[in-house]
């Protein structure tokens, strides 16, 4: 079975039956968010598997198609990989990668083909529904500070897993982490059948959207993929893995502010950022799992660059990439790198933070990540200001 039933059935129930002293109380705003949820969501999921089936049918040739040299993108959350993925994607003639639309609104190919009928007929309008789609978009995902948020965007494809409700990612619409099997930790603590059914149904997702693209390398980043490094390794054996690292104490607190306003967003914790000590575990966990899987494969499949070197030389990184992985250097590349080049100079933010409201001192964070700080030399000192970077770092 792809679906886990028995875990959506577990965070149902507790959403509406035994919510009381938990991070997701059954308040009037939640039971608002609740019912706008299953609804939107159950559609989606509806059309999505309805569309796989018919797949099956009219598109089984998608089962014998290729992905060749995959590139993931593997990091801690706030480490730059938007940043990286959406830049590599403008290189349409080497790179194919999910956008938010393709993700929720056309995970298959049979919806594919009809999205792309309807767009036809749309321009023959003067492209009336995707003027007002875009501004909807504007009006509603828009409005997210996770960072730049459109259906129109590149965006995780650890979404997909959703429609098998099989990630992490539901325990931030469903925050009751005792429910949740431990995908935070998914190669060393989720059993071997249960690992092989997600990644098989990941590979299949991944399958069609080159199918119904034409081909070229996917590409695909995922902070969640630190945890699963080994089993994409094992089911893409052509894969190439591009690890980005960053400061951690740049990163913890950016991280655990990023995890605290998806939470308020579907529910009302007890704190304002809850979880701090199991954050810091899982993203040590981050850093450590990716780093011992890299150092012992072979330096043509796998690539460290850290967050500093992305930032402040980002065509030589890019560069880089193209040249360790083996991929075709296309005509845009070199508008690529000049458009990444102003990206990075131009960026800015305007979130602070302390350390403290969170529980955290900069001496306990270079303690629990000093095997970190002494590998990569990162600056153990405070920062002026702790910046949360929206924009490029999710």
């Amino acid at each position: 079975m792809i679906f886990n039933f028995r875990l959506f059935w577990r965070v149902t129930v507790r959403s509406f039956y035994r919510s009381a002293g938990t991070n997701g109380p059954l308040t009037r705003n939640r039971f608002v968010v609740l019912m706008l949820f299953y609804p939107i969501w159950g559609g989606l999921t509806f059309l999505a598997w309805l569309g796989f089936a018919l797949d099956e049918v009219f598109f089984a040739a998608y089962q014998q198609q290729v992905v060749d040299k995959p590139l993931f993108i593997v990091s801690n959350f706030r480490s730059g990989s938007t940043f990286a993925q959406r830049t590599l994607m403008r290189d349409e003639d080497t790179f194919t990668g999910m956008r938010t639309g393709d993700i929720y609104l056309m995970p298959s190919v049979i919806q594919r083909r009809i999205f792309s009928l309807l767009a036809r007929i749309d321009a023959l309008f003067g492209h009336m529904c995707e003027k007002a789609l875009r501004r909807l978009d504007a009006l509603c995902l828009g409005q997210l500070r996770i960072h730049p948020f459109s259906l129109f965007d590149a965006e995780e494809d650890e979404h997909l897993l959703f429609y098998a409700w099989s990630t992490f990612f539901v325990g931030f619409a469903f925050p009751y982490l005792d429910e949740m099997p431990p995908y935070q930790y998914f190669d060393t603590e989720i059993p071997r059948g249960e690992r092989l059914r997600i990644m098989a149904f990941y590979r299949s997702c991944i399958k069609r959207h080159l199918y119904a693209t034409g081909g070229r390398h996917y590409i695909a980043k995922n902070p969640l993929f630190s945890a699963k490094i080994e089993s994409l390794l094992e089911t893409f054996p052509d894969a190439r893995i591009l690890y980005l690292v960053r400061n951690p104490l740049e990163m913890l607190p950016s991280t655990i502010s990023l995890f605290g306003y998806v939470w308020r967003r579907f529910s009302k914790p007890q704190q304002k950022y809850p979880h701090c000590d199991k954050i810091l575990a899982w993203t040590k966990y981050w850093y450590d799992h990716p780093l011992e899987v890299i150092d012992r494969e072979s330096p043509q499949r796998c690539m460290i660059i850290t967050y500093d070197d992305l930032m402040q030389s980002p065509d030589s990184v890019f560069r880089s990439i193209y040249s360790r992985f083996g991929y075709p250097e296309s005509e845009a590349l070199e508008t690529l790198l000049r458009d990444a080049v102003t990206e990075a100079r131009a960026h800015s933010s305007s979130h602070r933070y302390s350390y403290e409201t969170m529980g955290f001192s900069r001496e306990q964070i270079v303690r629990e990540f000093a095997h970190i700080f002494e590998r990569f030399g990162f600056d153990q000192h405070e920062p002026a200001e702790t910046q949360m970077l929206e924009s490029s770092s999710v």
